[in-house]
């Protein structure tokens, strides 16, 4: 049963957001020291210190280094959910909801690893990190790059689609990366660059795949009344969800026609004021080109297979990236192709600075309201729709 039931609605609020920026190469930075100076950012960003701060919500860097390294006094609440980052978002949420916190500082750690590049392998302080989280660590599973690219080649054969349609989401998000100052990959790209590209594992080439990063992202969480005594405006969170099928494995998942990014749109669009007629932004998750047409799809702004079409109808050929109806963009901020693969950080980041008018060059004038869906498809669907108090 999905319920539209929803109390936390515009009860929490994200008062600001903050970026380390991401480098495609490794760095002499760790992970902590990454998190710490996003965490900095946005705690600064707010005009609070960090005895402001009660509780504590982040990923890869334990919840106890991190309010070590940053000083902060006490914390009432700390949590360290697995990626992506919709989980950490939930957790801090409800916790503000709750009583548990007033001021969640939530953070993430993008690191380039032995799970996500083998360039991780010549830095003896990186081998550790060997499987992907929440994977085995058998190489040849039906398990995350392999599932991707199993059911990418799945979509291309029922549907009849081209590799050009997944070519079009890493242009256009590295169209819009070359606006932010942030990403980590910003040269130009076309199609004819894509269909060149290293093959990886058919049909999913390097320029399909989200780029491993070191980075950080940060927020601060807490109540709208708080949020409105500080520096910057509020971004209101009206519903999170996290979605699951009971065969959500990937060799396991029934079919195209079913998985978890449906169980996230009908709560989410029940749970919402506003859907796709009402968005003002919209960021679907690629951390595998693949995925964003399956959201696309998923939300109901095509039908299933349409996707590529959809695409082409909305795409501005002189920017060389999507605008839906001529205005709305698509991940604006290059996405995890190429700002950087931070596991859906990025993504609520870049939505929280667009509400603020924060996004400089990139930003959309007058928007108000953002649709995203930070996840895969397994056991990995999420979704947020946000919207400027």
């Amino acid at each position: 049963m999905i319920s539209a039931r929803n109390p936390m609605k515009d009860k929490v609020a994200i008062a600001a957001a903050a970026t380390t920026g991401f480098t495609a190469q490794n760095t002499e930075r760790s992970q902590l020291s990454l998190g710490a100076e996003a965490c900095i950012k946005a705690i600064r960003a707010c005009g609070l210190t960090a005895s402001d701060t009660d509780g504590i919500c982040g990923s890869a860097v334990p919840a106890a280094a991190m309010q070590s390294a940053l000083g902060i006094p006490e914390v009432t609440w700390f949590a360290n959910p697995s990626i992506p980052f919709g989980n950490q978002i939930a957790a801090a949420a409800a916790a503000v909801h709750a009583g548990l916190a007033e001021v969640v500082l939530a953070y993430h750690t993008p690191y380039r690893l032995p799970w996500n590049t083998s360039g991780a392998l010549k830095d003896p302080f990186r081998r550790g990190g060997m499987t992907m989280p929440g994977a085995g660590a058998v190489p040849e599973t039906v398990a995350g790059v392999a599932g991707y690219t199993a059911w990418a080649a799945r979509y291309l054969h029922e549907y009849d689609a081209r590799r050009e349609h997944f070519g079009y989401v890493a242009i256009n998000d590295r169209s819009n990366a070359a606006r932010n100052p942030a990403a980590a990959m910003r040269a130009p790209l076309d199609m004819d660059d894509y269909l060149a590209a290293r093959m990886i594992r058919w049909p999913l080439s390097m320029l399909d795949m989200d780029v491993a990063v070191d980075g950080a992202d940060a927020f601060i969480i807490t109540t709208p009344e708080r949020a409105r005594d500080m520096a910057l405006p509020p971004v209101l969170i009206q519903a999170v969800v996290l979605g699951m099928i009971d065969r959500n494995e990937e060799d396991q998942t029934p079919g195209l026609h079913r998985h978890g990014q449906h169980v996230v749109v009908e709560a989410l669009k029940a749970r919402s004021d506003f859907w796709t007629d009402g968005m003002d932004l919209f960021f679907p998750y690629d951390g595998f080109s693949f995925i964003t047409l399956a959201w696309i799809e998923s939300v109901g702004l095509c039908g299933p297979g349409e996707a590529g079409g959809f695409i082409e109808a909305n795409w501005d050929q002189a920017a060389k990236r999507i605008l839906i109806d001529g205005h709305i963009p698509v991940n604006p901020h290059g996405g995890s192709l190429s700002e950087g693969g931070s596991q859906g950080s990025g993504h609520v980041r870049e939505a929280v600075h667009q509400l603020q008018g924060l996004a400089g060059e990139r930003q959309v004038e007058g928007a108000r309201t953002a649709l995203l869906t930070p996840g895969g498809f397994f056991f990995n669907a999420q979704g947020l729709t946000l919207r400027r108090a």
